[in-house]
């Protein structure tokens, strides 16, 4: 269900947002989201009240009922103390639609609130999340819509998050008058994985499954078994798989192929390569299955994203 179908049943005019900010105004986590979000108050009048609070004021005064309801963090924000923690994720858990950016996705999950949930987590904090992985499911995704919770990793995948919400909350008109009046381009979607290596994810701590993925992203054109992969790094199929569930949200074989759609993806919009081409050059010999994993993982298939770019330009 989408987030205008989550919050029209639950409210008439205006829409009302809450972003708690719980950490440093002048970073990037916090003015990609809100920047975008008062733009479009701006745009959209009384249909649009965004109710911009810090921790401190959410303690003295909750406010009105809202319908979509974020806390906001840099990744590399301390928690804040408890009892203001606690009165800020009460207070956003009461809306339609909520959840966190950046550090506050850890800290929600770390406060139960993730279970069975998709998270998009920052990868800086990933070395902080092994009490909340058999709870919540970590992805390596900019940002999540799994249902009612909302979740981003921050940085400049904020930017992308909030232009997303406005599409989802108002329409194509106000995402494209908010992305023309920022110059911005092209909008990254929420299957767009974090772009950083393994390496530095994990350090030392997972060497196995970095040389896993690295094998991945090495033989896109050729793909690899699960089975070739194990035996390539030294693991059983069992423990490599186990290795992939636990930190990355994902068996192999599903994330191998999410791998190559996103290549494929960024060759449709990148190149003129035929589909044909860019199918066989991601390791899909056949075009229907191409077409039918495209569409199931994207909404989409080749051929309208193709079209896609070719309008856009």
């Amino acid at each position: 269900m989408s987030l205008a179908n989550l919050v029209r049943p639950c409210r008439e005019q205006p829409l009302r947002m809450l972003l708690v900010n719980a950490g440093d105004a002048e970073s990037l986590t916090w003015s990609g989201l809100a920047q975008p979000l008062r733009l479009a108050q701006r745009m959209l009048g009384d249909a649009f009240v965004l109710d911009i609070r810090t921790l401190d004021a959410i303690a003295a005064d909750p406010g009105a009922e809202c319908h979509v309801a974020l806390l906001v963090a840099d990744e590399q924000q301390a928690p804040p103390p408890p009892a203001l923690l606690h009165a800020a994720l009460e207070r956003c858990r009461g809306a339609a639609c909520w959840g966190g950016v950046g550090a506050a996705v850890l800290w929600l999950a770390k406060a139960g609130y993730a279970a069975g949930v998709r998270i998009a987590l920052p990868w800086a904090l990933y070395g902080d999340a092994d009490e909340v992985t058999e709870r919540a499911i970590l992805t390596q995704h900019l940002f999540e819509f799994d249902g009612r919770h909302l979740t981003c990793c921050g940085g400049a995948a904020s930017i992308d998050f909030a232009i997303t919400l406005l599409d989802q909350l108002f329409g194509g008109g106000t995402c494209a008058a908010v992305k023309e009046a920022l110059c911005i381009d092209r909008v990254r979607g929420a299957e767009e994985r974090q772009r950083v290596a393994l390496q530095a994810r994990f350090g030392a701590l997972q060497p196995k499954l970095s040389e896993a993925v690295t094998l991945m992203e090495a033989n896109i054109e050729e793909p690899l078994s699960t089975d070739d992969i194990a035996q390539l790094v030294g693991l059983s199929r069992r423990q490599l798989e186990r290795l992939f569930k636990q930190y990355l949200g994902s068996l192999p074989s599903r994330y191998y192929l999410e791998l190559r759609l996103q290549r494929a993806r960024q060759l449709l919009l990148e190149t003129n390569h035929s589909i044909v081409q860019v199918g066989l050059m991601c390791g899909f010999s056949s075009g229907s299955h191409f077409s039918t994993a495209f569409g199931t993982l994207f909404g989409n298939t080749p051929r309208e994203e193709r079209q896609r770019k070719l309008a856009a330009a």
